[in-house]
């Protein structure tokens, strides 16, 4: 019998090349002429078709845009909290993130605690609240990655601590989510595979979660077969706009099926990495994603056979999901994908990097409760592993 479940998705979606030039049409939808813009710090001078949208906005003489550009790394405490100021000061009657995953959590995080007249750091010490918004979102990624364009959640760091903070809501999703290939075509080949890399971990952990779902499967299986020949192609070839194309859909994909499940080890013990090293979020995922799905398949065999289906991998009989890991390990050599040594982790930090993993939430949602002997295991591996 299928257990009872409950799905509630309402970011409005537009997809495809060119649709980011839509953007004025949307303020027109919803009568917003007061604009708080958030980008990636220098956006036009790097991505060719975000300049085309910023110049066509310029255009429009009855819009007043606030623009804020956010530094080039991952969302801390301190970027929220200017946001928030900033956001404050602009009153604005709409809010647009044009960036990467990291801008759209930064905005997502300062529309809440504008509304709520808080900081940050004042927000996560207390119960959580979180209201309904009364500024609309629309968020535009430049990556294919973390599918926060339709996604609940935030992910913020905190230096001081050494740890990043999640929150998730439904009322942090945006109200729009324009998903435009040709803002992804300016991704280096190293941020491709970062990014990409995290999105497929996002539609795996969905069929592996203990709270997975039949919408789920169904959304992150197509995902998982769009990106799976897709990411390598865009990685090899930046200006492929079929694999951007993929990537960018797969990736939005990912993200829906992250909020109709959940993510689940790997993304608890790759925060835990980035808590400790300020690298990618992406990279943390990709250094311990084989690793988590070797001992997720003793418990789930049979969704990670129909994931190894999805990802063309050649059916060897085995129905132990190893074929899954197998296609995983090969991808990651496809992309040279960095090792754990590499961002200077040893084995002095292990037993404090399965602290952070064991008290991170995602961990909760695997299939079974995680030991730390097999948290420990996991990092291990990823650590003794020197090449692709």
């Amino acid at each position: 019998m299928i257990p009872a479940f409950n799905n509630h998705l309402p970011v409005k979606i537009r997809f495809g090349e060119g649709i980011a030039e839509t953007l004025p049409a949307i303020f027109e939808e919803i009568g917003a002429t007061r604009v708080f813009l958030m980008v990636d710090a220098g956006i036009d001078t790097f991505n060719p078709a975000a300049q085309t949208l910023l110049t066509l906005l310029a255009s429009h003489s009855d819009l007043s845009i606030v623009r804020f550009d956010r530094p080039a790394e991952e969302p801390t405490i301190a970027m929220v909290d200017e946001a928030t100021v900033a956001l404050l000061a602009a009153k604005p009657d709409v809010v647009v993130a044009l960036g990467g995953g990291s801008v759209i959590d930064t905005l997502k995080a300062a529309r809440l605690c504008a509304q709520l007249g808080t900081d940050f750091k004042t927000f996560i010490s207390g119960t959580p609240t979180y209201p309904t918004p009364q500024i609309p979102l629309i968020a535009m990624p430049t990556s294919a990655g973390t599918g926060s364009e339709v996604s609940g959640g935030s992910v913020v760091s905190d230096p001081e601590a050494g740890v990043k903070r999640g929150i998730a809501n439904a009322t942090l999703r945006a109200q729009y989510a324009l998903v435009d290939p040709k803002l992804t075509w300016s991704m280096p080949p190293r941020m491709t595979a970062n990014t990409g890399i995290d999105a497929i971990a996002q539609a795996i952990a969905g069929m592996v979660a203990s709270c997975r779902t039949p919408i789920g499967d169904a959304i992150a299986l197509e995902a998982v077969a769009m990106m799976g020949p897709a990411i390598v192609a865009a990685y090899r070839d930046p200006n492929d706009a079929d694999a951007r194309s993929a990537m960018s859909c797969g990736s939005m994909m990912a993200g829906l099926t992250m909020n109709i499940s959940d993510c689940t080890a790997e993304h608890s013990l790759g925060q835990a990495i980035g808590g400790i090293r300020h690298v990618p979020h992406g990279l943390t995922i990709g250094l311990v994603l084989a690793e988590t799905l070797e001992r997720e398949r003793q418990h789930v065999p049979g969704q990670l056979e129909r994931v190894a289906d999805a990802l063309g991998e050649p059916d060897d009989g085995s129905g132990d999901g190893s074929r899954c890991v197998r296609a995983i390990r090969r991808i990651l050599a496809d992309l040279d994908f960095p090792v754990l040594s590499e961002i200077e982790i040893t084995d002095g930090d292990l037993e404090h990097l399965a602290d952070l993993a064991l008290a991170d939430y995602f961990i909760t949602q695997s299939p079974s409760p995680w030991s730390r002997d097999e948290v420990l295991e996991a990092f291990g591996s990823a650590l003794a592993t020197t090449s692709r």
